[in-house]
């Protein structure tokens, strides 16, 4: 398989998980601005999730970059990542539905951790397969932000059983810290007169 297969579809398939969710937002049956209020909470789960599925489109975009030949592991652990993204629609509705429950809270930080394992398995599988000197290994570095995200979601599902007001506020600043798509694949590669991301 192509390096431009499998981006195109890990592209496709996050594609239909932000369409999945922004249906789960019911239209209000009557046209007034008290009739949005039961449609809130479904809207700002559905705002975090879909920056966290925008987050992971972008990294994974710069990741794929990264990659010179695709073998059958680096398939697989993308697979995997692809299956607990799969999963974010249902956790956010969940989420959503029941105005920020605290049980639904922590599942949806287990959902977020699941997913940052797998994406860092990806990582780690990319970089296995290309070389101990590959171009990731070298652009990622000690990967502190994935590291630090990994730490910060056992915290948010453990807080999240006590007060999920503040297990949120952990998942929102995880997401911050990743907002902006990382630029160390793209400096390592603009550095080396390779193909720069986003120049296609």
């Amino acid at each position: 398989m192509t390096r431009n297969r499998l981006e195109a579809f890990s592209d496709g398939v996050l594609a239909i998980l932000i369409t999945i969710m922004v249906l789960e937002m019911k239209v209000p049956h009557e046209a007034t601005w008290a009739a949005l209020s039961p449609v809130l909470p479904t809207f700002l789960s559905y705002t975090l999730s879909f920056a966290y599925l925008a987050i992971y489109w972008n990294n994974h975009h710069h990741m794929m970059h990264a990659v010179k030949q695709v073998d059958g592991r680096i398939m697989w652990a993308n697979m995997r990542l692809l299956f607990w993204l799969s999963l974010v629609p249902f956790t956010t509705g969940w989420l959503g539905e029941n105005g920020f429950a605290k049980v639904p809270s922590a599942l949806y930080g287990f959902n977020l951790l699941l997913s940052a394992l797998a994406c860092f398995k990806l990582q780690n599988t990319i970089i296995r397969s290309q070389g101990a000197d590959s171009e990731l290994k070298r652009a990622v570095g000690n990967d502190w932000k994935g590291k630090a995200s990994l730490t910060l979601y056992v915290l948010g599902i453990a807080i999240g059983f006590y007060n999920q007001w503040l297990a949120m506020a952990v998942y929102v600043a995880v997401a911050i810290i990743w907002f902006v798509p990382d630029q160390r694949i793209e400096k390592w590669l603009a550095q080396q007169g390779g193909h720069t991301p986003g120049t296609e």
